[in-house]
Formats: C-alpha cells, structure tokens, sequence
C-alpha cells in the first residue's frame, strides 16, 4: 500500500490532545509556528489535523501574538 493513501484514509490526531496541552499561550511562538503556512497564515484543521476546540483557541492565540507583534501579519 502507498504511503499517500494510508495518510488520506486515516485522520491525523490532535497535537495538543495527544501532548496534553490544556491552555495555548500566545507567547509561545514555536508552537504557533508549526501552524502557520509559510505566508504566515493559519493552516486549516484538515491539513493540521488539530480538533476543532483547539483549532479556535490557537486562532485566538496567533491572533493575539500578531497584535502583540510576535507574529507578522505577513511575510512578503
């Protein structure tokens, strides 16, 4: 079996509900980081694969960290 098809088939789990992770904190740019496309948009859900209570509250964290300038809104 390909590896590609594997990967449409089987839905990929939450990385803060597989790590334990409680509450997003904006400050923590490395994690906000791995979420974010190279344009420095949030990637949806289905690419991440995070559940849709964190999916809102790590939107609401890089929203805060763009506002406290840690985040840039883009990068071009």
């Amino acid at each position: 079996m390909n590896k590609s098809n594997k990967s449409i088939n089987q839905p990929k789990e939450c990385y803060f509900c597989v790590n334990g992770i409680k509450e997003l904190d904006y400050k923590e740019i490395k994690v906000l980081q791995r979420f974010l496309s190279s344009y420095a948009k949030i990637l949806p859900r289905k690419k991440t694969g995070v559940c849709s209570k964190h999916q809102r509250k790590l939107a609401q964290a890089v929203k805060r960290a763009r506002i406290m300038a840690l985040i840039p809104f883009t990068t071009r």
